[in-house]
C-alpha cells in the first residue's frame, strides 16, 4: 500500500485567507507503532486544521519535530524504503554506558536527512518530552538544538544509553507521561487533540505478510536471538520469549495504564487512539502499513467528533 504517494502537503505553513482552526497536538509513545503519528498528521491537515503547537514523548518527539521543521514528507519517503536488514544495520550496539544501543548511529542518520535546527527558530511551539533519572522528574526540553531533545526523549531504559543534556542524565519521556497533553494545556489553539499507541489490544493487529515474518528467521526473531545469546538462560527449559520480547510487553502495558491515567487527568478534545498490539517497538519496516493505519484511525476519529459540540478553548 503505498499510503504516501498521494498524501497531501505536510508543510507546517502559516494560515492565508479563511482562518483555518488551530489545533494543538499530543503525540504519544511507541517505537514504530509511532509512525501512525505520520498518517494521522497528514489526516488532520488534509481536514483543514492548522496544528500551531506539537509536545511529543519518545516516537512521537521524533515525528512531531520533524514536521515542525516542515520535512515530515522527507522523513516520511525514506523510512517507506527501509527493509528489515536496513533497521537492524542503524544499531550501533555497545555493552558499557547503560543502555545496548549507543543511538549516536540512528541520531547521526537522521540529522544528514533531515538536518538540525534550535527548538526555538521552529515556526511553531513544540515541546519533546524526557525523563531526568537522577531528579525524578519530567523535563520539558523546547529550546537547543532539535536532535539532542529528540535523542533525549527516545532513550528507552536498557535498550538506549541515556542522554547527558545539560548535566542531566535524561532517557525516555513515556516513563513518566506517554502521551505529553500537560505541556500543551495553557496553548492559544483552538482544540487540543492527542495520538495514543496504547490502546486497547485488538484480535486482529495489523500484520506483516507471512512470509516477511518467516524469511531469515524475521527481524523480530534475528534481534530476540541475539539477546537469548547474551543473557543466561537454562537449556532445559523450553524456548520462552526473549529479553526483548518481555521488556517490550512489560513497557507497552506500564505505559498504557499510565496513559489511561494521564488521559483521564487532562482530557484532550479529540483523543485518536490506536491498538497497542498493532505491531512491535522495532517493526519499522513496516511503515507504509503503519502510517496508513494511523491515517485511518484519525479518519474515523474525526468523523465521529463534533467541533459544534467542543467549545473553544479559551485563548
Amino acid at each position: 500500500m503505498k499510503a504516501h504517494d498521494s498524501a497531501p502537503s505536510i508543510v507546517p505553513e502559516p494560515s492565508t485567507g479563511t482562518r483555518k482552526p488551530t489545533v494543538a497536538l499530543a503525540l504519544g509513545a511507541g517505537g514504530a507503532k509511532g509512525l501512525a503519528h505520520i498518517g494521522a498528521i497528514e489526516e488532520i491537515v488534509a481536514q483543514g486544521f492548522e496544528i500551531t503547537a506539537i509536545a511529543g514523548t519518545s516516537m512521537g518527539a521524533l515525528i512531531g519535530g520533524v514536521y515542525a521543521m516542515g520535512r515530515l514528507d522527507v522523513y516520511r519517503d525514506w523510512v517507506c524504503t527501509l527493509a528489515k536488514f536496513d533497521v537492524f544495520k542503524l544499531l550501533d550496539w555497545t555493552f558499557s554506558g547503560g543502555g545496548l544501543i549507543k543511538g549516536e548511529r540512528i541520531i547521526g542518520t537522521l540529522r544528514e536527512l533531515i538536518g538540525d535546527v534550535c527548538i526555538e527558530e521552529l515556526p511553531l511551539a513544540f515541546t519533546a518530552v524526557a525523563t531526568d533519572l537522577d531528579r525524578d522528574r519530567e523535563i520539558w526540553l523546547t529550546r537547543g538544538s532539535l536532535f539532542d531533545a529528540i535523542r533525549a526523549s527516545i532513550a528507552i531504559p536498557t535498550v538506549f544509553r541515556p542522554h547527558h543534556l545539560d548535566g542531566r542524565r535524561l532517557v525516555d519521556g513515556a516513563l513518566l507521561n506517554p502521551v505529553p497533553v500537560t505541556p500543551l494545556i495553557r496553548d492559544t489553539a483552538d482544540y487540543l487533540f492527542a495520538v495514543s499507541m496504547d490502546g486497547s489490544a485488538r484480535t486482529a493487529p495489523a500484520a506483516a505478510d507471512e512470509t516477511d515474518r518467516t524469511e531469515e528467521g524475521g527481524f523480530g526473531r534475528q534481534v530476540g536471538e541475539f539477546f537469548s545469546r547474551i543473557l543466561p538462560h537454562s537449556e532445559d527449559k523450553p524456548r520462552e520469549p526473549s529479553a526483548l520480547d518481555l521488556l517490550n510487553q512489560s513497557m507497552d502495558l506500564m505505559q498504557a495504564n499510565l496513559s489511561r491515567m494521564r488521559l483521564a487527568a487532562y482530557e484532550p478534545d479529540l483523543l485518536i487512539q490506536l491498538p497497542r498490539n498493532m505491531s512491535t517497538a522495532y517493526e519499522f519496516y513496516r511503515a507504509r502499513e503503519l502510517i496508513e493505519r494511523g491515517r485511518e484511525e484519525a479518519r474515523e476519529a474525526l468523523a465521529g467528533w463534533s467541533k459544534s459540540a467542543t467549545p473553544l478553548r479559551p485563548s
